[in-house]
């Protein structure tokens, strides 16, 4: 649905007509609405007024009428309504279009959700389209706090979407770095005995954020040196800065990757460990009881030729000569680490 709609100009900013976020709004009354915020906002003239249109998992018939009144390119439509949409950024002209990843992480699971905003950009208005269940810190209220940014028109509002996603991704990163010292911790104590799993869950969730930064970073490294065309220059040192957080989430997640793929082998070594300690301790239990058992198998076959069967000593002797035996066996077992 239309979560909010938002007029900006000379510093200010209004909202529109309450009806257009109103589920109960009729479809003509929503597409009159929004058109006559249109030509409000194409009349004033001021390169520093635009619209900005807030969305969140929008019907086909809301998305279908932004669509038109923007005339929005359809491909792209398509693409910001595909919550598996690969993050991206697009320009040509005055328009743009962006994707970027929301990610959120949960304290009990300690697992990573991942959403998505669609922005598009062109003169006099933005649309942002949200689907997913993540949801960072307003970007309203990021751009709230730096007010007199939105004197450079559209882009003012990317910004804030893009550095409270991005502040995201480090808040994110930090959260698994603490997660990694501590199941570093429980791998190294050689005292869990399901700890490759744990590192295998938690380099899924790094993957998962990996996935998000990734396509980003060839844009963050031009955005870095302030030599992004699309970017007002007034802009370009706060775009620097969006971009200096994506690199530095990227190195972060690539460090936890490497030390997540040694943690992963050097648990897999410790199981191997185990399993080979356990295999030794089987062995030598059945060694030990191999001996009294083919001591008894043998006198077990009755025969009458056996000096010992008639003599009253025989038994107890027998006894002793198995219990000897094993006794021997234990302790070289115990002396050698098999046991």
């Amino acid at each position: 649905m239309i979560t909010e709609v938002l007029r900006f100009g000379k510093g200010a900013e209004l909202p529109v007509d309450p009806a257009i976020t109103s589920p109960d709004t009729p479809p003509w009354e929503l597409s009159q609405a929004l058109h006559d915020a249109v030509r409000d906002v194409q009349q004033d003239r001021d390169e520093s007024t635009f619209l900005w249109v807030k969305m969140a998992h929008p019907s086909r018939r809301e998305m279908d009428l932004v669509e038109k009144l923007f005339d929005l390119p359809v491909l792209q439509v398509e693409d910001a309504l595909n919550p598996r949409q690969r993050p991206k950024i697009e320009s040509e002209g005055e328009c743009a279009f962006v994707v970027l990843k929301e990610l959120r992480y949960t304290d009990e699971t300690s697992a990573v959700e991942t959403g998505q905003v669609a922005v598009f950009l062109g003169p006099g208005y933005v649309v942002s389209v949200r689907t997913g269940d993540a949801t960072p810190s307003s970007s309203r209220a990021r751009l709230r706090a730096a007010q007199e940014l939105t004197r450079y028109g559209p882009m003012s509002v990317l910004y804030a979407i893009s550095d409270t996603v991005v502040d995201g991704y480090l808040d994110i990163v930090q959260h698994l770095s603490d997660d990694l010292v501590d199941l570093e911790d429980q791998v190294f104590r050689m005292t869990a005995s399901d700890s490759a799993g744990d590192v295998y869950n938690l380099k899924r969730e790094n993957l998962e954020v990996k996935r998000a930064i990734s396509p980003l970073l060839a844009e963050a490294r031009v955005l870095v040196a302030e030599q992004h065309p699309d970017v007002p220059t007034e802009l370009a040192p706060y775009f620097r800065d969006v971009g200096d957080h994506v690199l530095r989430a990227s190195d972060i997640v690539e460090s936890n990757d490497q030390l997540l793929m040694t943690m992963l082998m050097a648990a897999t070594s410790q199981q191997d460990l185990q399993q080979n300690k356990d295999m030794r301790k089987i062995s030598a239990w059945a060694a030990i009881i191999a001996v009294p058992t083919a001591i008894a198998g043998i006198y077990g076959m009755n025969f009458d030729d056996m000096p010992e069967l008639h003599s009253s000593f025989g038994y107890p002797l027998v006894l002793l000569v198995m219990a000897t035996i094993c006794v021997f066996l234990y302790r070289q077992f115990k002396k050698s680490g098999w046991l």
